[in-house]
């Protein structure tokens, strides 16, 4: 009997080591979140075309939560115009969620809707792309240095 309870005891323990060794293996979710919010600190660039206008979008996003989007939209036949937003953003494990306090220096009002959430995909360190589910538009973005303009 003595015997069969220290055999139980020795399994228990055996199951317990195991248990603890494979948590230490991988992070918890929170970890991987916190490295990809992370890896969205700084200054990225979107460039594209929208029905004939050529569109630039710098996003700067700050480690204190807080970002910059500045932005220049141009026709071929026309004067360029630029715009300077501003708010807070974070990242929740699969969104990249922004919160829009200032729009051109004006706080929004109705009907602006003064969200973005994009759930992203890192082609590299230096790319993601997110999807934008309300819209159904898919955008990328890229890396670009400190102090880009539009």
């Amino acid at each position: 009997m003595r015997a069969s309870l220290l055999s139980r005891r020795g399994c228990l323990v055996a199951i317990l080591a195991a248990a603890l060794a494979s948590a230490c293996d991988s992070p918890p979710d929170d970890a991987s979140a916190e490295g990809t919010r992370q890896r969205l600190v700084g200054t990225w660039l979107r460039d594209y075309e929208d029905d004939g206008v050529q569109i630039r979008r710098v996003l700067v996003l700050a480690a204190d939560g807080h970002f910059r989007e500045l932005a220049s939209a141009a026709r071929r036949t026309a004067p360029g115009e630029s715009h300077a937003h501003g708010g807070e953003w974070l990242f929740d494990g699969t969104n990249l969620k922004r919160r829009y306090t200032l729009i051109d220096g004006k706080q929004p009002s109705a009907p602006t809707v003064p969200f973005a959430t994009f759930e992203l995909q890192f082609q590299s360190r230096n790319e993601f792309t997110g999807l934008d589910r309300v819209r159904n538009r898919k955008v990328r973005y890229l890396r670009v240095a400190d102090g880009t303009e539009p």
